[in-house]
């Protein structure tokens, strides 16, 4: 099974239609996403459930959605379970992996990392201060206590990163410092990045980058996920 994280995270799944789901249903694999506090959807308090709370509230639910639809499909297996997300649903990736193993693979896109670096080099400079209740240099400990990078050493989970170029969202230094301390412990990991693409890459992307983004997550989780050694990352494929 596959776990799909929205971006946000004041965003929400509804009844669109979302290609990446019927991509790795193809696949065979189960497709599960939610909306945890923080959430759109459900009133502002709801919304609003995560401030100076991101990654405790929000990942309490993501996980417990996840042993309920395990418990009520008995055909899935739990020890193939894959996590993935963009935006504030990389950031969530980062995070759940630096808390648990139980997932085998991992596909982060356009995730924060680091909340410190990431305010004043994004497109809205010091864009958390709702979030945390305070202005970064007034508060510094609760933006590093939120940052995924804090708790990289915990990380097994293997984790192929993607990222834009051009992303001033969520700036290319996210991605790489993610993908930097990976590799510092060890970790099994791969970062891509798209040329010319923004932070919108899976959306508004290039045509040749939607299809190869896609590409590069079914040969991630077809490699840990599915166990595959013949797997090829889409760049040699054709070789």
């Amino acid at each position: 099974m596959v776990l799909s994280i929205h971006g946000g995270p004041a965003g929400q799944y509804g009844v669109d239609w979302y290609h990446e789901f019927q991509v790795y249903a193809a696949k065979g694999w189960a497709v599960f996403f939610c909306n945890p506090r923080g959430s759109t959807g459900y009133g502002a308090e709801f919304e609003r459930g995560i401030v100076n709370n991101w990654g405790k509230m929000d990942y309490a639910d993501v996980m417990a959605g996840v042993d309920t639809v395990l418990k009520a499909n008995s055909w899935i297996d739990t020890e193939r379970l894959g996590v993935t997300g963009g935006s504030y649903g990389g950031y969530m990736t980062n995070w759940i992996v630096g808390h648990t193993n139980r997932f085998k693979a991992a596909v982060t896109l356009r995730s924060i990392s680091n909340f410190i670096s990431d305010d004043g080099t994004r497109d809205g400079a010091y864009g958390h201060e709702d979030d945390f209740q305070g202005f970064l240099f007034d508060h510094f400990d609760q933006y590093w206590e939120a940052s995924p990078l804090k708790y990289v050493k915990n990380v097994k989970t293997p984790t192929l990163v993607l990222h834009s170029d051009n992303d001033f969202r969520v700036p290319l230094e996210q991605g790489e410092q993610w993908f930097r301390a990976l590799q510092h412990y060890g970790v099994p990991s791969e970062l891509v990045i798209f040329p010319r693409e923004n932070h919108n890459l899976t959306r508004t992307g290039e045509p040749k980058h939607l299809v190869e983004s896609l590409n590069w997550q079914l040969y991630w989780f077809s490699k840990y996920l599915m166990a595959d050694a013949t797997a090829k990352p889409p760049d040699v494929a054709g070789r």
